[in-house]
């Protein structure tokens, strides 16, 4: 099992910074180095996104959980559960604001094999959380 998380405080309350994530996200995938977005963010929704980490792969996901304004859920992998990717967002409210996590895992009987060949993550995610905090805090 390989996992990769961020976390960051953002000075907006909850319901700020999920209005961006669920609404803004999928119409300027460019500022959270996402090159392309297509799919609603919606309760069992497909969604397929594109990544400046692997510029030349369309992932296939579906949105599993949806609990607006604390807690989303993104799956994506291979049939029979020989690689799975859950990548989770949550937002928990703190004084003056929020603290934003962001957390992917990746488990299944290739997982081993498949991550191994995969870039370092934790810069994506870095510049995910900080291009949210940036926008919700200028908004």
């Amino acid at each position: 099992m390989k996992t990769y998380e961020t976390q960051i405080e953002i000075s907006v309350s909850p319901d700020a910074v999920w209005h961006i994530l669920t609404k803004e996200l999928p119409r300027v995938p460019e500022t959270f180095g996402l090159l392309h977005f297509e799919g609603d963010m919606a309760p069992g929704a497909k969604i397929k996104i594109r990544s400046e980490v692997a510029p030349e792969r369309t992932f296939a996901l579906r949105v599993q959980t949806f609990e607006p304004p604390g807690r989303m859920v993104w799956t994506g992998g291979m049939p029979f559960g020989l690689f799975t990717g859950t990548r989770s967002f949550s937002l928990t409210p703190a004084t003056g604001g929020c603290t934003f996590s962001m957390k992917e895992v990746f488990t299944g009987p290739m997982s081993g094999m498949i991550t191994k060949s995969m870039p370092d993550l934790t810069p994506s995610f870095i510049k995910f959380a900080e291009a949210l905090k940036t926008k919700a805090e200028t908004q």
